[in-house]
């Protein structure tokens, strides 16, 4: 049984399926080691034990009877605690919303709950899902996997956690400015970011709504595109055959290589390095769109975000972390003007990046600039938490500001990863250039 916990997502469901896997004992046992875990505390919220095992007793039943719904059928998920789940809490990470507890699930966690997938909990996360880092003095801070004394990566930090730690094969995240792929990125998982759009987000605690998108933090990339399939009830892709022959792929320069930590920028080089020699073309491009697009991050995201959440805000400002605090109120002093036409201006600058990456299969960057701080020193230095978040969710930021597909894979180095962004829509073309980019890197 203790093999299943480091098994991707994938391989429980054919085992599931070939009968060697019960899902009520794996149910049972990703249960007993979350409340086992001297960590597990800080990676789950709170778990759905009575819901997780009834779904994985009708998985069993189904399985029995050859009437699978899938290959996930029977499979325990995570989700962050901003997906609504009937009848259990659902907080945000935030003291504002103690007590929520919402009468429907989201409809993405509906879709997986008919496709066969076992609820296990919800996963800790940034505060109000604003902050790459993955810090929560108000809630928790779910262990880095690579180093005891750092953040995980935020927003969607117990998503990553639960997966990274053996507490869950894959995790739901959610991801406006980078909050699946950084996560991903510093505890060697995969991340998919989905076009804003692809998957519902209604019953989803909104951070900034034209932003906002919901994606899996998982081992594998055919468990990401597993997945995929399973929020949106639909096929998930064919990765059979995925080559990376005669692949083109741009290394963007603008930004994204600028001022990289040593890891981060080993992790890159090497991974490149054997996507070219896999077969990959590789050709370095700038864009400059994609500078200017970083200098409206304010009137877009911190502005979206004060909006919707000011008035619980502004209710009882004092029960939130001060940095989140000032990072939301940021947004306060947006004039509509500004921020229509800086959606405006957004717009043209996407179509122009569309068009200079339309003749490449992906794009590649670092998915992170630096290395998980120091949860002591982002708590004690006033002067260093807000740069280093600024740094963290930079290149990130570009693929949700150019509105693209995104998708990270570990590089080999600890806590580094490799990030491929293509055009809106284009996930099934994506996975299957990770998935021949994952043989090619390894582990």
């Amino acid at each position: 049984m203790e093999d299943w916990r480091k098994m991707t997502a994938s391989e429980l469901g054919r085992g599931i399926g070939a009968g060697r896997i019960d899902p009520v004992a794996l149910t049972e046992a990703l249960l007993e080691a979350i409340a086992a875990h001297p960590e597990g505390a800080r990676i789950y919220a709170r778990t759905t034990g009575p819901r997780a095992l009834a779904e994985a007793e009708a998985a069993r039943l189904r399985a029995r009877a050859g009437l699978r719904r899938g290959l996930l059928d029977g499979v325990p998920i995570s989700w962050k605690d901003l997906f609504d789940s009937a009848g259990t809490a659902t907080e945000a990470g935030s003291a504002l919303l103690r007590g929520r507890i919402p009468t429907a699930d989201a409809e993405v966690l509906a879709n997986a709950t008919q496709g066969g997938a076992v609820c296990l909990g919800k996963t800790h996360t940034s505060e109000l899902a604003f902050s790459g880092l993955g810090l929560n003095p108000v809630t928790a801070t779910p262990p880095c996997i690579n180093d005891p004394e750092a953040v995980p990566g935020g927003s969607s930090s117990g998503a990553a956690a639960s997966v990274a730690f053996d507490l869950a094969p894959v995790g739901i995240g959610s991801d406006t400015g980078g909050s699946v792929r950084l996560p991903a990125a510093w505890n060697d998982l995969v991340g998919l970011k989905t076009t804003m759009g692809r998957l519902s987000c209604k019953g989803v605690v909104p951070l900034c709504e034209r932003f906002d998108t919901v994606g899996p933090l998982c081992r594998s990339v055919e468990d990401a595109a597993e997945v995929l399939a399973l929020l949106e009830g639909g096929k998930a892709a064919d990765l059979g055959g995925a080559t990376l022959a005669g692949v083109r792929l741009a290394v963007l320069e603008t930004v994204a290589l600028d001022d990289l930590r040593p890891d981060p920028a080993k992790g890159f080089e090497q991974a490149a390095d054997r996507l070219a020699k896999a077969g990959a073309s590789l050709t370095h491009i700038s864009a400059p769109e994609v500078a200017e697009a970083m200098t409206l991050t304010v009137p877009l995201f911190s502005a979206e975000a004060y909006a919707i959440w000011h008035t619980k805000i502004e209710a009882r400002p004092e029960l939130m972390f001060p940095p989140i605090l000032e990072r939301f109120r940021g947004g306060a002093a947006t004039t509509a003007t500004e921020y229509i036409s800086a959606w405006r201006r957004l717009e043209q600058l996407r179509a122009i990046w569309n068009a200079r990456i339309a003749g490449y299969d992906a794009v590649i960057l670092p998915t992170a600039p630096n290395l998980p701080p120091k949860v002591s020193r982002l708590l004690e230095d006033e002067g260093y938490y807000v740069p280093e978040n600024l740094m963290t969710v930079r290149n990130t930021r570009i693929g949700n500001l150019m509105g693209s597909a995104g998708l990270t894979l570990p590089t080999g180095v600890p806590s580094t990863g490799i990030m491929f962004l293509g055009l809106p829509f284009a996930e099934e073309r994506l996975l299957r250039i990770g998935s021949a980019a994952e043989r090619a890197i390894g582990r």
